[in-house]
């Protein structure tokens, strides 16, 4: 890999490409991938920047990477070891690790299956944060139309105030309660576990941890909580926190949507990841959609992602994507430890739509800045009401072609004079109404939103970061700007409880006149 990214013959003839591309959505170019139909028309296009992206490509090793990635390859190099989440949703796991996958996903549908036969656990309360939380949280969101088998809720702030409105609207006694934490030792789920405990307790539940199940890499450390075998789901330390659901991580899936919901997810993921593999780059929808992120992050100057799912099942999409990408991406160092020397990573934002046309699109239109946006629809809705899902599908492409067409100056000039009879005053209202346009989009459609097509979905933005941290020379597996903050927060846990006595000189006067001022005892009651 050359020593500067940003000065190698390959990145200079992509970003010129990407100046040169045409911008107006002139072109059809729509690719199928996985069971879904992705729309990158509103993209840079043209035949240059086509053979210029995959010159980047090759220049970083995009193709041995890619085969690290699926064959177990330790691509979690600052880390070492591999990030192997595609080998969990397999038909057929790689024979290093398939005995262990395929046993577990057995227990999982086994103690799924017996709870189903045995009437047991009306709710339950998944306690996880971050990866251990999104996945599972956006699914059973996503895909509640379906039928909810039980009651599944999610407590994953810290801020008990969280938890504390759940608690009520469940009942203790036909309660199992998860706890996920991959090194189980992270503060937020072991300090809701401890709430729901004691919460149990006061309910008279006699043994408490006998409704309590754990989800985790570090197995010793919760047998020695006093988790069950039985209720004890492993994973391995090669899975990604982010990268989990297809991991035991689905158990409250499993639970609230059926094991076949679960397997359905993997297997469209499982498409997803076929495509990846095997889709000739100029055709391969995670790869395409990297490159037009790095066209927009690096050469079109955009700092920030819209994603708006114009679906309203899909809210949580926006938060899983958002950890997705801004846990993985925003590295600053390449493998040799050399500065990147380009931006690596966009802010990554959205709403669903069409309350998110009635929030930020007057800044998405108008501002100087603006931002690419990633369009979800589903083609087909669950429901009956079909002028209204044509309404949400036009407002959907209008804004985008709002986005890329624009207004131009002469076009609201005509508008404003056939209200207005001055002129002069015409023109300068005209000014307020111009779009500048070329607005670059992506449009993802879903044949309808089943569990097949969103753990494809997933996968599909999986890959598509994967690729940019390929491009970027960036380790997208680890995240060690979070492990920062979680040190210097246990730290300041310590000075806290020491009454503020414990402040010490290495922090700055904020934070040692904060550490004082919030070490005074505190109660609600």
């Amino acid at each position: 890999m050359p020593t500067s990214l940003s000065t190698s013959p390959a990145w200079l003839d992509f970003t010129q490409a990407v100046r040169d591309a045409a911008r107006d959505g002139s072109q059809l170019r729509i690719l199928q991938a996985g069971g879904l139909q992705v729309d990158l028309t509103a993209q840079p296009q043209s035949a240059e920047l086509d053979k210029a992206g995959a010159a980047l490509l090759a220049q970083q090793g995009f193709d041995a990477a890619r085969a690290g990635l699926f064959d177990g390859a330790h691509v979690n190099w600052t880390e070492d070891r591999p990030a192997w989440h595609t080998a969990l949703r397999a038909a057929q796991p790689p024979a290093a690790v398939a005995e262990t996958v395929v046993a577990e996903r057995g227990r999982l549908r086994d103690f799924v299956e017996r709870a189903d036969a045995d009437g047991a656990y009306r709710h339950v309360l998944h306690l996880g944060i971050g990866g251990s939380d999104w996945g599972p949280r956006l699914a059973i969101q996503a895909l509640r139309h379906r039928g909810l088998k039980r009651d599944v809720r999610f407590a994953s702030n810290v801020d008990t105030h969280d938890i504390a409105s759940i608690l009520p609207t469940l009942d203790p006694h036909q309660t199992l309660v998860i706890i996920a934490s991959k090194s189980f030792t992270t503060t937020e789920p072991l300090a809701n576990l401890a709430v729901a405990l004691e919460w149990l307790r006061q309910a008279g539940v006699a043994e408490p941890m006998r409704q309590v199940a754990a989800i985790t890499a570090n197995v010793t450390a919760a047998r020695e909580a006093g988790i069950a075998d039985e209720h004890l789901f492993p994973f391995w330390d090669w899975v990604g926190g982010r990268y989990s659901l297809w991991s035991s991580i689905s158990l409250p899936v499993a639970l609230g949507l059926g094991c076949d919901a679960v397997e359905q997810l993997l297997a469209g993921a499982e498409a997803m990841d076929r495509h990846f593999r095997t889709a000739p780059l100029a055709e391969n929808a995670p790869v395409q959609m990297a490159l037009a992120g790095l066209a927009s992050r690096n050469v079109l100057g955009y700092g920030s992602l819209a994603i708006l799912p114009y679906d309203s099942r899909l809210g949580h999409l926006v938060p899983w994507a958002q950890q997705l990408e801004m846990e993985s991406l925003g590295k600053v160092a390449t493998a040799d430890g050399t500065p990147v020397g380009v931006d690596t990573g966009p802010v990554v934002w959205g709403m669903t739509g069409t309350d998110c046309q009635h929030t930020f699109f007057q800044w998405l239109h108008q501002d100087a800045t603006g931002a690419p946006v990633d369009f979800v629809v589903c083609q087909t809705p669950d429901h009956d009401h079909v002028q209204n899902h044509r309404i949400l599908m036009a407002n959907c492409l209008a804004q985008r072609a709002a986005m890329l067409g624009g207004k131009p100056f002469d076009e609201a000039l005509q508008e404003t004079l056939s209200a207005c009879a001055d002129p002069q005053q015409a023109a300068v209202l005209a000014r307020h109404r111009v779009h500048p346009g070329g607005r670059p989009s992506t449009l993802i459609v879903l044949p309808r939103l089943d569990a097949h097509a969103l753990g494809s979905l997933l996968a599909l933005y999986e890959h598509k970061v994967f690729t940019q941290g390929v491009l970027w020379g960036i380790n997208p597996f680890d995240q060690w700007g979070v492990e920062f903050g979680k040190k210097l927060a246990q730290r300041i846990v310590r000075e806290l409880g020491d009454e503020g006595g414990g402040a010490e000189g290495w922090q700055d006067a904020s934070t040692r006149h904060w550490i004082r001022m919030l070490s005074a005892p505190a109660t609600g009651k």
